[in-house]
């Protein structure tokens, strides 16, 4: 028998370090060639790593959450006979000419990270008699509690009654005979009125979860964010009464293209406005002090998956109509919710939208995707009245749809006046919708 230890092959674009997402296999296990072992996630994306050799693993680098620099030892498996050196170099080399062809494929399975780990939920205690109905030096319950001394005499009724209103029969002095009625229940009721008898919900496990995989590159890419960029965010509102009117005509006639949302439209919006403000569009290099003005807009557009936060880039947005943009935005969301989008779908946006969709607020005040400098959030539409022109010189109330859009800058980069200018832009463009549709 023979240990070959099996070090963490390089995975290629630079790359130094990696992390561990999830373990396949344990000390003990036997595997086979080729056999999954481990998912590892980089700067690009999630790996996984097979074996080169069959047997027994012996030992393993490190937990969950631990980062491994390339070459260091991943794991050791014991195997039959004796390895060599020039074999074990052959076989690295091996897993890193496999991960170099699934880098070149069309489209590789991104992994998904674990569920976390849930506490069952623990009952809430019920309400504690009061001292004087405890039995002193009575024997303890599993909850901790003293249990009373005497027997609570209700109907099967009352006693439903109670449990259905979260109240502890114990606690209810009954008024006459010693028995719990209805009548007591309305009293314990109109007694502690507004004193939060009935408890909101249950209690439950404390949880404690390791930050790992993409929730922890999440973490340390909004830390470095936030702690590098001097954000400031402008808000407008813009009414988009008729930019809805126009969607719901272009829906009507859509024909077998994908429906339209509202997010082609503003996508438009921004990329027709982009050119007159190329400071918006724009990486900054803090370390060179080199600012790149970008002339394609590769739009980053945030969105939420089981895993986290994910940013899938929309490539040349300024070359496609309203339904390429819809289709590619469509493709790209479940590319994302489903773990299969690429390091490349996931990199290199220049600019980034965020939208909470239906759940989006008043407001909001997005954080900026490194190393862009600036990132646009339309809100939730609502409706409201509004002074409108009535055709004749005068003003009329009417019911309009209104939506407000945000935007985060660099302050380093973004003057305040380049932003609001540039948002007025879009406004101009969303509020007279048809110059959407024009050269």
């Amino acid at each position: 028998m023979a240990k070959f230890t099996f070090n963490m092959p390089d995975v290629g674009e630079g790359v130094a370090e990696a992390e561990i997402v999830e373990w396949h296999v344990k000390v003990g296990d036997r595997v086979e060639e080729d056999q999954h072992l481990v998912d590892v996630m980089t700067d690009k994306a999630t790996i996984d790593i097979e074996s080169p050799v069959a047997g027994i693993v012996t030992a393993l680098a490190g937990e969950v959450g631990d980062t491994i620099a390339i070459g260091a030892m991943l794991l050791v498996i014991e195997v039959e006979g004796e390895v060599s050196e020039a074999d074990a170099e052959a076989a690295a080399a091996q897993i890193e000419d496999d991960m170099s062809d699934a880098d070149d494929a069309d489209e590789a399975d991104g992994a998904v990270p674990p569920e976390p780990v849930r506490a069952e939920p623990v009952e809430a205690p019920s309400f504690t008699a009061d001292p004087a109905t405890e039995k002193k030096d009575g024997p303890s319950t599993s909850s901790g509690r003293t249990e009373v001394s005497h027997k609570v005499l209700a109907s099967p009724a009352v006693r439903q009654r109670a449990r259905d209103l979260a109240i502890d029969l114990a606690q209810v002095k009954p008024a006459e005979d010693g028995r719990i009625r209805h009548g007591d229940l309305d009293a314990f009721l109109a007694y502690n009125a507004g004193s939060g008898f009935a408890a909101a919900g249950k209690a439950r496990g404390d949880e404690t979860i390791k930050v790992i995989g993409l929730r922890k590159r999440i973490a340390q890419n909004m830390a470095a964010s936030k702690r590098h960029i001097p954000h400031f965010t402008y808000v407008e509102e813009c009414d988009v009464t008729d930019l809805e009117e126009l969607r719901a005509q272009l829906n009507a006639a859509r024909g077998d293209r994908p429906k339209l949302t509202m997010l082609p439209l503003l996508i438009t919006a921004i990329c027709k406005v982009i050119p007159q403000f190329p400071m918006i569009n724009a990486r900054y290099d803090d370390e060179a002090g080199v600012v790149t003005r970008y002339g394609s807009v590769h739009l980053g557009m945030a969105a939420q998956t089981d895993s986290g936060l994910m940013v899938p880039v929309i490539r040349d947005a300024q070359s496609r109509n309203l339904w390429q943009l819809a289709r590619e935005i469509g493709r790209l969301a479940e590319a994302a919710r489903t773990g299969k989008a690429t390091s490349e779908e996931l990199s290199g946006s220049t600019l980034t939208i965020t939208s909470l969709g239906p759940l989006g607020g008043v407001a909001t005040t997005p954080v900026i995707n490194r190393p862009e400098v600036a990132i646009i959030g339309p809100n939730r539409i609502v409706e409201r009245p509004m002074f409108v022109s009535d055709g004749m010189g005068g003003e009329r109330i009417a019911k309009r749809k209104l939506m407000n859009i945000s935007i985060s800058c660099d302050h380093r980069v973004v003057d305040g006046h380049d932003a609001a200018s540039f948002v007025q832009g879009v406004k101009r463009l969303i509020e007279t919708p048809a110059l959407l549709l024009v050269d």
